[in-house]
């Protein structure tokens, strides 16, 4: 041991003597911290995790002027809402190695039963293609990158994705789809509420068909609620016989195939619709639309759907991603974000994100989807598999599961069994009772040979098909139901092959399908793996440089955390497998459950919400839900600072609830008396205030808890969004800050990837009273006793990648995680100190600290060179650095938050980009550089800017200062792909696709 403190002590010597400009040897030293005990773990996740170590936390707290975290701290949060330090600790939540996690990882997976599943419901075993799962699945340069804000640096996922709506448009034959949405159920409501909207807001029934899947009609009965919105379902062949239905009828959603597997034309039905003014929604499946006639070619206004059997695993009910398709009348009415082709300031086509006007951080309560993401990772991995297998490979695909569930029928009943659905793709409907006594034997005998079916009633089975379905599975299949029947084996054997197809010809499927080059050109592993990685070089991601996005929390992703995630033991269960076999999921989500309540300090969980924006729906309805139960029904105000993210009132009007703004001080923090005097006001009608803690600001408000008890005393609820919950950890929490529900973005603290633009997951947590109301689902027992209907598809909504959440969690333990936080604050000071001088910071507190993030006005740079926040942004990207958030909360500010894993170096190699640019602006104040032809108004710098020819160069400034202001670029330079995009042509030439072919020949 005497050793060890000796190694300990010349370590610190060493640091102290190396200068600061020798930052790699800083790193060498820093990375060889010496263990306390030889009997300690020597692969702990914090010290792998948290950027700094304990002596440039030193140095940083030197530099700040405290000479300790406490001190700092004590400076940082309000001590009124501050926790006992060994509330969150290893004593509360113990910490595991990284081989400890995935040792406990491997036995929780082997408590998840190998059943092959044919449950199907939207849902199906996907094979994922090696080149894929490795390549993008498994890719940092994929999964970490933040939304496409900046597209200069993006032009790899947002071709992907122009690639993924192609694919989109293509096979439902619409005219334009959006990037994703969240999945197939939430899509639905997205679409009941457009329909909605299309009427003038004036038609408030909408119709579903009873042969929708179960998961959506539950959620679309959430949604309709806060719409007041009138659900009805029943039998769509019959109904609009009805003259009062068809009289406030605004649309009607269709399932293609539906439920039970039937095919049905509903060419006639779409023009009777259409006769009553409403709108055709159709839920389909994109590898039956292979064979069968496009929703778009007979009559749909919105076709929408689960992408996820092209290459995503099931993963016990996702991410996957939803895709969502309109005709053009329709598409400035679409939710989701929609990437167009533009082109950039050298005249090349670029890709960008288009139409950003419709969405809801511009329209706040103006609103009707509170959608800020996609699930871009998920839409990806759909389009490459697209591109893999191109238009003949996913035809031989679909060829082959049809073919496959017409030998099981033939088989089925061959042994007396009578199948329902005479028109099918992939799925059959089995009446048992000609053989058997009810379906419960046909199940017995499944669950003997490993194999779930669907559960439909006590006479009928469901079998639903998918490729990775082999002849030995099929077999399989047909034996257990000869089981079942006591009838004779081998029947497989004897079976003629099928002449035709159970697809009637009147929609077999005539027209082209994937006909651009991009579909038709990477079918070898060689190319197809060329093209992901020429795609992800056009990136910028966190594997190139810290992503300094505020009040987005872009923290290292690990690996280790994110290894399980493809285990099949993981990715290929089924969201409805019987609970006994999914033991192992439901302790991961249990124990995730438990720590996010210690963390939040309140008493129950739910993790059905799928996305932030999910999130504060979900806990908004569930307020509701509380006060209709106490007779209380009518409160409907919502009051929302004006500082809020766009998401709180759009969530709030969707929620049923009528959005009051409270001012803020210009100091920043929120208005007191004006809270007090709008919650008297509204004292009858107070349902709830929305607060995000530390404000959108980057700021410890003082007041929180005096606001709380404000809306307490007139009978609202406090929602306690929390964006910026990676400021509280260990510090605070919601409840003490007096909050009543809160939901967490698992993609921003608990550290899962962000994926280019999803996947998130927005989980609420909730007081005890809040409790019964969390969501349940119609399929599995989940929420309270009084729960509201479900929220997302899913019955735990994104469930697979909460691994990453429990993971993360586990191996930092209590102790990693007040850490983290505590270096999360450290790093936004350190920052704003050093950015002292050169910038104004625009709010801080008494003691002059702000939160995890620091808000810089650029507003003066403005009036004295014509400069614009878009400038700066664009001139960090020639710097090798992602933006931090622009425009926002303030127009003419940046939003800067390092998190805790950035090291000190990265740290100090943004501030010194940001301290050179503001040199490059002095220049221009002084007349050095003209205000309309400089460095910032012609950034960024692409290689084909460089190349230019001398005689067209015409810039009053050199090549080395454009590409290399600073030493270190010259070793590592990350490209922006294009120059500056001109977003308004983008607009004004709306085009959302691939290129054609013949636009590729002719260019």
């Amino acid at each position: 041991m005497a050793a060890l403190r000796s190694a300990s002590a010349l370590r610190q010597s060493l640091l102290r003597s190396v200068p600061k400009g020798n930052p790699f040897l800083r790193r060498c030293l820093a990375t060889a911290k010496a263990p306390s005990t030889l009997f300690e773990s020597l692969d702990t996740f914090t010290d792998r995790h948290v950027g700094p170590d304990d002596s440039e936390a030193t140095f940083m707290l030197s530099k700040l002027g405290y000479d300790s975290m406490e001190s700092f701290l004590a400076a940082t949060v309000p001590p009124n809402i501050r926790i006992a330090d060994d509330t969150i600790s290893d004593a509360s939540i113990p910490a595991l190695s990284e081989s400890e996690l995935h040792a406990r990882a491997k036995a929780l997976g082997r408590k998840n039963l190998q059943f092959k599943s044919y449950i199907g419901m939207g849902y199906h075993n996907a094979v994922v293609p090696p080149v894929i799962l490795r390549n993008v699945m498994e890719n940092p340069a994929w999964y970490t990158p933040y939304t496409p804000y900046q597209p200069e640096i993006a032009q790899g996922r947002l071709e992907s994705l122009v690639n993924y709506q192609t694919m989109i448009m293509s096979l439902t034959a619409m005219d334009i789809a959006n990037a994703s949405l969240l999945d197939e159920a939430t899509a639905a409501a997205e679409g009941m509420v457009m329909a909605y909207v299309h009427s003038g807001h004036k038609k408030k029934t909408f119709f579903a068909d009873k042969a929708v899947l179960p998961q959506t009609i539950a959620v679309l009965r959430t949604r309709a609620k806060g719409f007041g919105i009138r659900l009805v379902v029943g039998d769509a062949s019959t109904a609009l016989r009805d003259d009062g239905l068809r009289a406030d009828l605004s649309g009607v959603l269709l399932q293609y195939p539906d439920v039970n597997g039937q095919i049905t034309d509903y060419k006639d039905l779409a023009k009777e619709v259409h006769g009553s003014g409403a709108l055709v929604v159709c839920a389909t499946d994109l590898l039956a639309l292979t064979l069968l006639t496009p929703p778009g070619e007979w009559g749909a206004d919105i076709v929408l759907g689960n992408s996820a059997r092209f290459g995503v695993p099931t993963g016990y009910g996702g991410p996957h991603a939803a895709f969502f398709a309109v005709t053009d009348s329709l598409k400035r009415k679409m939710p989701g974000r929609l990437i167009g082709r533009s082109k950039d300031t050298m005249g090349n086509p670029a890709y960008r994100l288009a139409l950003q006007t419709r969405e809801q951080h511009i329209r706040r309560e103006k609103a009707t989807s509170n959608i800020c993401t996609s699930q871009a990772l998920l839409a990806n991995m759909a389009a490459m598999y697209a591109i893999y297998h191109g238009p003949v490979g996913l035809t031989r695909i679909a060829k082959k599961v049809h073919f496959f569930t017409q030998l099981l029928r033939a088989s089925v009943e061959r042994l007396g069994f009578k199948v329902a659905n005479d028109a099918y793709f992939d799925t059959l409907t089995i009446d048992v009772t000609p053989v058997c006594k009810n379906a419960e034997v046909v199940h017995a005998a499944a669950a003997l040979q490993f194999v779930n079916l669907k559960k439909i009633d006590s006479t009928r089975v469901g079998v639903a098909l998918d490729e990775s379905v082999s002849q030995e599975d099929l077999k399989v299949l047909v034996e257990l139901f000869a089981t079942a029947a006591s009838g004779p084996k081998g029947i497989l054997d004897e079976i003629a092959q099928p002449a035709g197809t159970a697809i009637p010809s009147s929609l077999t499927r005539t027209s082209k399908f994937l006909s651009h080059s991009v579909f038709n050109t990477y079918h070898s592993e060689t190319e197809m793996l060329r093209y992901i990685f020429h795609l992800a070089s056009k990136d910028l991601s966190l594997v190139h440089a810290m992503i300094p996005l505020g009040s987005c929390t872009m923290k290292l992703n690990s690996t280790s955390s994110m290894i399980p995630l493809t285990w099949p033991e993981f990715g290929g269960v089924h969201p409805f497998a019987p609970a006994e076999q999914v033991e192992g999921y439901r302790q991961i989500i249990k124990e995730l459950e438990a720590d996010l309540c210690k963390i939040t300090g309140f008493h129950s969980c739910s993790v059905q919400p799928n996305s932030g924006a999910a999130g504060e729906y979900a806990g908004l309805t569930v307020i509701r839900a509380y006060q209709e139960s106490r007779g209380e029904g009518h409160r409907d105000v919502c009051l929302i600072p004006l500082s809020a993210h766009g998401t709180n009132p759009a969530s709030a009007v969707m929620a049923g609830l009528k959005v009051v703004a409270v001012k803020t001080h210009a100091d920043g923090n929120l208005d007191l008396a004006d809270l007090k005097v709008k919650a008297e006001k509204h004292k009858d009608n107070l349902a709830a205030f929305m607060i995000t803690y530390p404000s959108t600001f980057g700021v410890f408000e003082d007041g929180v808890t005096d606001a709380c008890k404000i809306i307490h005393e007139y009978g609202g609820q406090v929602y306690l969004d929390g964006a910026n919950l990676n400021a509280q950890v260990g510090l605070t929490n919601p409840a003490v800050c007096g909050g009543d529900v809160c939901h967490l973005n698992l993609h921003k603290t608990f550290a899962i990837p962000h994926g280019g633009g999803g996947p998130g997951v927005g989980p609420i947590c909730v007081a005890e009273h809040l409790a019964p109301f969390l969501p349940s689902h119609p399929l599995l027992k989940t929420g309270g006793n009084k729960a509201i209907d479900a929220i997302s598809a899913g019955p735990f909504g994104s469930a697979s990648v909460l691994l990453i959440s429990w993971a993360y969690i586990k191996m930092l333990g209590g102790n990693g995680l007040s850490q983290s936080t505590n270096t999360a604050l450290l790093n936004a000071n350190y920052m704003a100190q050093r950015l002292a001088g050169h910038y104004t910071l625009r709010f801080k507190n008494a003691n002059g600290c702000v939160a995890h993030e620091l808000l810089i006005d650029l507003a003066e740079f403005d009036k004295v060179a014509g400069l614009k926040v878009t400038d700066f942004a664009k001139r960090l990207q020639d710097y090798g650095f992602h933006p931090p958030t622009c425009s926002w909360p303030i127009s003419t500010c940046m939003l800067i938050e390092p998190t805790e894993s950035e090291t000190l170096e990265e740290i100090d190699r943004f501030c010194d980009a940001m301290i050179q640019i503001r040199k490059e602006v002095d220049d221009i104040v002084s007349g050095k550089q003209p205000r309309d032809n400089n460095l910032l108004k012609n950034a960024p710098h692409p290689l084909s800017a460089m190349i230019l020819p001398d005689k067209e160069w015409n810039r009053p400034y050199s090549r080395q200062e454009a590409a290399y202001p600073m030493p270190w670029l010259r070793e590592r330079k990350f490209w922006p792909t294009v120059s500056r995009i001109d977003d308004a042509y983008g607009d004004l030439n709306l085009v959302c696709d691939c290129p054609s072919v013949e636009e590729l020949s002719s260019s």
